[in-house]
């Protein structure tokens, strides 16, 4: 799904739009609307349906896990293998529709802005771990409900072991910025939230859980004496709400006053 604003021109901004775990594309498209006519920024929403994309895995995991079964009632995963080779991540896709957008309708910017929310900020703190070699310019990770911290004693999803990655190679220069609503905290009702162990170590609400994932960011980063540019924003009186956090993603990223 995308929007080109009525004042579109080949210098135009564009901001990838990530929907949550609802997968709708179309929703988080249309409430960008405004601001895309405010900003004059093109706006791509891709949809990964449940049909080809099943569960949380092949959305939130962007394909990092396969061979999964499932136990009778559903409830559980019984065995899954880890999926190590990133052309099968769903992250490819980010810079290849860029590309060919920017071809179709001969764009001069060589990068893209990144908004994801819930699910798609899971997606999208993932993207900046294990993809960093990217034209993303900044990555706007909102509200996910619990991450991948980049440490290599952690099994995966919840940490690196496992993986291709481990915590001294991840490019913490990067613009990666973990995005928060205040009010998305443990006492939030909207949307579902893991509870696990190895998520509760995070936090009990996804403010927490956002703060625990940056901080553990900066702590490793210290111990590697590597450059951290990842950046912590939370946006007041907000809580798990996509629409809301997407306006304040417009206004952190397009408006030179702010």
């Amino acid at each position: 799904h995308y929007y080109k604003p009525s004042n579109f021109s080949k210098t135009s901004d564009v901001v990838y739009v990530i929907p949550g775990g609802g997968r709708n594309g179309d929703d988080y498209r249309d409430s960008w609307i405004e601001k895309a006519e405010e900003y004059n920024v093109l706006v791509l929403s891709p949809e990964y349906n449940e049909k080809n994309y099943p569960e949380f895995w092949n959305y939130n995991l962007a394909g990092m896990y396969e061979d999964v079964k499932i136990n009778q009632d559903r409830t559980a995963i019984e065995s899954f293998r880890i999926n190590n080779n990133p052309k099968e991540w769903i992250f490819n896709d980010f810079d290849r529709i860029f590309e060919e957008v920017k071809g179709n309708l001969d764009l001069n910017t060589d990068t893209y802005d990144m908004f994801g929310h819930s699910a798609g900020g899971q997606i999208l703190h993932r993207f900046a771990i294990f993809n960093s070699n990217n034209k993303a310019n900044r990555i706007l990770a909102a509200n996910s409900g619990w991450y991948t911290t980049p440490t290599d004693s952690d099994e995966f999803p919840y940490g690196l072991k496992g993986t291709i990655q481990s915590s001294e190679k991840i490019d913490y220069s990067s613009e990666l910025i973990v995005f928060l609503g205040e009010k998305d905290d443990a006492n939030e009702t909207r949307g579902s939230l893991r509870r696990s162990p190895e998520a509760d170590k995070q936090g009990l609400g996804r403010l927490t859980r956002g703060k625990y994932f940056y901080n553990s960011s900066k702590e490793i980063t210290s111990q590697f004496n590597k450059k951290h540019n990842w950046k912590l924003e939370i946006i007041p009186d907000v809580g798990h709400d996509y629409r809301k956090m997407g306006q304040a993603a417009a206004d952190y990223l397009y408006n030179s006053e702010k």
